[in-house]
């Protein structure tokens, strides 16, 4: 598969949790991020081509972030090896000025 990313990803320790805005579902863990998008572990496996307006929340603020509101493209998913969770990657495709910021600190933090 080819990999067509701008900026590389980072492997994260933090624990990110994602949220849909509009149903308020947890979506995932965040297991790789840059500020291109993001990979999801998750329960139940996005749709791909999906847009979804979402929530990444640390389990605890990070630097004063309690949270980074974005828009993201689900461009793939796979079931894991245990045939019980997914993976999924998303493409950010909107993002505030000052959430693109705390973005950054985030990545900083890995």
């Amino acid at each position: 598969m080819e990999d067509r990313r701008q900026h590389s990803r980072r492997t994260t320790e933090l624990q990110l949790e994602v949220f849909d805005l509009n149903t308020t579902q947890r979506l995932g863990r965040v297991v790789d991020l840059s500020t291109d998008g993001f990979m999801l572990f998750s329960e139940t496996p996005p749709q791909v081509d999906s847009v979804i307006e979402c929530c990444l929340t640390p389990a605890a603020p990070i630097d004063g972030i309690r949270e980074v509101i974005l828009g993201a493209d689900c461009l793939w998913t796979r079931p894991a090896a245990d045939n019980l969770h997914h993976w999924a990657g998303f493409h950010i495709i909107d993002l505030a000025e000052e959430h693109a910021e705390a973005l950054k600190a985030l990545l900083k933090r890995l």
